[in-house]
C-alpha cells in the first residue's frame, strides 16, 4: 500500500480536504481512524483510500507553518517525514495569502519528496484581487499545481486525477534523512519565494471594501468587541437550550417507553436483582447519557458556524490584550473554546505554541473549560431546578464562571510559567459554512460522544449501581448500602458545600468521567431518565444545592482522560498532580462560599 501524507500551514482547509478525499465527510466516517507511527509519541488520522488503480494510505500531519519551527507540531512533522517512507506529499495553501505561504511548498521542493501542489480557497481568491499563475509556479516547484476549493468541491475532480496520477508515477518510497541539511538557508529560502511570487502572483493594489471589512469595523470593535462576543455566546446557548430541551425530552420518552413495551416483558422472568442490574443499571445509565445526543448535536452545530465562520479567530483577537496581562495570548483563549468540546484534544492542541511556559500555562487553565460532558450534567440540574426562562441565564453564568476559574488561574500562576513568544494571527475573511459540513461535523462529534461515553459509563454505571445494591440484604440506595456508607464518608468535606451522599457518590465516579454522573444519578435514585428523575432530584435538594453540585462539577477535575494528557503532553506527574489539587481546591471554596453566602442571604 501506498502512503500519502497531507501538509500544510494551519487553516488552509487541509482537514476539509482529507475528509473530501477520504469519504470521512459522509455520515459513516467508517475509513478513517487514528494511528500511531514510528519515531513520533503522538498519534495521526489516517485513512485507506482508492486512487484510480492505486490502494494508498492517507496521513494528515498537524498544521505548520515552517519545516524549521521549534513547535511541538513542526517537530512531529519533522520526525515523521525522517521515520516514514513516502510515495507522495500533498501540499496544501491558501490561495488568498500564497505570496506569504509559498516557502513551505519551497522547503518541500527541497527535500526532493514528489508532491501535488493544491491551492485552497480559489473561490475567494479572485473576490481578493489575487491572480496567480499555476503553471510558472508547477514549472519552478517540478509538481503538479491544482486551484481548488475543497469547501465546495470545486477543481476536486482536476486533483484526484492529477493525485492518482503521480501516485501511480511512484513505484518506490523515498525517506528523508536528514532535514536540517536538505533545506536552504533562511534568506536564501526568501529570495527564492520573492522572485517566484513577483513572477506568478499578481494582487490587485486596491480591492474594493468587502462585507468582511464592514463586519469588523464592528464586530472588532475597541469597545464594543467583547461585549458583542459575549452576546453572541449567549445566545447560542439560548439555542442550544430553546431547540435542544424538546428534542431531548421526545427522545427522553423514546427510552422510557421502549423500557415499558419491550424490555421489561422481555426480561420479566429474571430474577428481580438481574433484572434491576440490567434494567435500572445498564439501561437507565446509558439512556440517560443517550437522551443528551440532540443537545450535543446542537451544540457543536452552532460552534461549527462560530468556529468555520472565521469568528473564532476573532476572538483571540479580542481577548489577546487580556490574555497578555494573564501571561497568556490569544491562542490561549482559542484552545479554551475548544475545550468547550472536549478538553482532551483542546490540551493536545498547545503543541502549536512555542514556548514552554505559555504551553502549561494553557493547559493548566484549559481544564476549567465547560466541556460537553459537563455540559449534560448542567443541562439536565437546570431543567429539574429551574424555570424555563431562568435556565440559559444559570447556563450562561456557568460559562462566566469557567473564564472566570481560567483568569484567576493564569494571574496565580503567571510567574511560574513565563512567556516570551510573540502573538500572530492571520484572520480569515468571513465564511459561512455549507449545511452539509455543519450536520456531518456536528453528527461527528456527537457520535464521538457516544464512542467515547460507552469506554467508561457501562462500567461507571454497573459500579454504582453495585454500591447502591450490596449488600444484598439492605434496602436499595440506604445509608446502609456501599453507596450510601461512602456518601456519609464525604459528608465532613462536602456538606458544607450543600451537596449530600447520593450526589457525593455521583461526584465521586465522575472523576473518572462526567458521562457517568448522570447515568450514576439515575442508578443512585432507582429512576429512569428523564422527568422522574428530575422530579426525585428536585424533591430532595433546592436549586442552592443543585448550582453549588454544579459549581464544583465545573470546576473540579474533569475526567481521568484529562489528567492522563496533561500527564501526557507536560511528560510530568508533578504538573498533572498540581492541575487536580488547584481544581479540586478551587471548586471547594467556590462552592463553600457560594452555598455558605446564599444561606446567609436567606436562600
Amino acid at each position: 500500500m501506498k502512503q500519502i501524507a497531507v501538509l500544510g500551514m494551519p487553516n488552509t482547509g487541509k482537514s476539509t480536504l482529507f475528509n473530501r478525499l477520504t469519504g470521512f465527510n459522509r455520515l459513516t466516517g467508517a475509513n478513517a481512524k487514528i494511528g500511531n507511527w514510528p519515531g513520533i509519541t503522538v498519534e495521526l488520522m489516517m485513512a485507506h483510500l482508492q486512487l484510480g488503480e492505486e490502494r494508498a494510505e492517507l496521513v494528515d500531519l498537524p498544521g505548520i507553518y515552517d519545516l524549521r519551527g521549534f513547535s511541538e507540531d513542526e517537530s512531529v512533522v519533522r520526525r515523521f517525514l525522517e521515520h516514514t517512507p513516502l510515495h507522495l506529499v500533498l501540499i496544501i495553501l491558501n490561495m488568498t495569502q500564497i505570496d506569504r505561504q509559498l516557502s513551505l511548498a519551497l522547503q518541500v521542493k527541497n527535500l526532493h519528496l514528489p508532491g501535488v501542489l493544491l491551492l485552497n480557497m480559489a473561490d475567494e481568491a479572485a473576490k481578493f484581487g489575487v491572480d496567480v499563475d499555476v503553471k510558472v509556479i508547477a514549472e519552478h516547484l517540478g509538481m503538479p499545481v491544482i486551484p481548488i476549493s475543497a469547501k465546495y468541491g470545486q477543481g476536486f475532480e482536476t486533483a484526484y486525477r492529477t493525485i492518482s496520477n503521480a501516485l501511480k508515477q511512484q513505484e518506490e518510497p523515498r525517506l528523508v534523512n536528514a532535514i536540517e541539511k536538505c533545506l536552504v538557508p533562511e534568506q536564501q529560502l526568501a529570495d527564492a519565494m520573492s522572485s517566484l511570487v513577483r513572477d506568478a502572483v499578481h494582487i490587485k493594489a486596491r480591492v474594493k471594501e468587502n462585507w468582511t471589512t464592514r463586519l469588523d469595523r464592528i464586530l472588532l470593535h475597541p469597545v464594543f468587541g467583547l461585549p458583542i462576543f459575549f452576546g453572541i455566546m449567549f445566545l447560542l446557548f439560548q439555542g442550544v437550550y430553546a431547540l435542544g430541551t424538546p428534542l431531548q425530552d421526545k427522545l427522553g420518552n423514546l427510552l422510557d417507553w421502549f423500557r415499558s413495551v419491550a424490555l421489561e416483558p422481555l426480561l420479566g422472568g429474571l430474577p428481580s436483582f438481574l433484572k434491576g442490574f440490567l434494567l435500572d443499571g445498564i439501561y437507565n445509565g446509558v439512556g440517560t447519557v443517550a437522551s443528551f445526543v440532540p443537545v450535543i448535536f446542537l451544540f457543536f452545530l452552532f460552534m461549527a458556524i462560530v468556529e468555520d465562520s472565521g469568528y473564532l479567530s476573532r476572538s483571540a483577537f479580542l481577548m489577546d490584550a487580556l490574555m497578555a496581562r494573564l501571561g497568556l495570548d490569544g491562542r490561549s483563549f482559542v484552545m479554551s473554546l475548544m475545550g468547550f468540546g472536549c478538553n482532551v484534544p483542546a490540551i493536545m492542541g498547545t503543541r502549536v505554541m512555542r514556548s514552554p511556559g505559555l504551553r502549561m500555562l494553557t493547559m493548566l487553565v484549559i481544564p476549567f473549560s465547560l466541556c460537553s460532558a459537563r455540559l449534560n450534567v448542567f443541562l439536565f440540574m437546570i431543567t429539574a431546578l429551574f424555570t424555563p426562562r431562568t435556565a440559559p441565564v444559570v447556563l450562561f453564568s456557568l460559562y462566566l464562571f469557567s473564564f472566570v476559574a481560567a483568569i484567576l488561574t493564569a494571574a496565580l500562576f503567571k510567574g511560574r510559567f513565563p512567556n516570551k513568544e510573540p502573538f500572530v494571527l492571520e484572520l480569515p475573511p468571513y465564511r459561512f459554512p455549507t449545511i452539509k459540513h455543519m450536520i456531518v461535523s456536528s453528527w461527528c462529534q456527537a457520535k464521538k460522544f457516544l464512542l467515547w461515553s460507552r469506554r467508561f459509563i457501562i462500567l461507571g454505571v454497573v459500579a454504582i449501581w453495585a454500591l447502591n445494591n450490596l449488600p444484598p440484604n439492605v434496602p436499595p440506595a440506604s445509608p446502609q448500602t456501599l453507596s450510601g456508607m461512602i456518601g456519609q464518608l464525604t459528608q465532613p468535606v462536602l456538606a458544607p458545600l450543600g451537596i449530600n451522599p447520593q450526589l457525593a457518590v455521583a461526584l465521586i465516579f465522575g472523576f473518572v468521567a462526567k458521562e457517568i454522573v448522570l447515568g450514576g444519578l439515575a442508578v443512585i435514585y432507582g429512576k429512569a431518565e428523564g422527568s422522574d428523575l428530575m422530579g426525585a432530584i428536585a424533591h430532595q435538594i433546592d436549586w442552592v444545592q443543585a448550582y453549588s453540585f454544579m459549581l464544583f462539577t465545573l470546576l473540579y477535575v474533569p475526567c481521568l482522560s484529562t489528567v492522563a494528557v496533561l500527564k501526557s503532553e507536560s511528560k510530568s506527574w508533578k504538573f498533572a498532580l498540581l492541575s487536580v489539587a488547584w481544581s479540586v481546591g478551587l471548586a471547594w471554596v467556590a462552592s463553600f462560599i457560594f452555598y455558605q453566602g446564599a444561606r446567609a442571604l436567606g436562600f
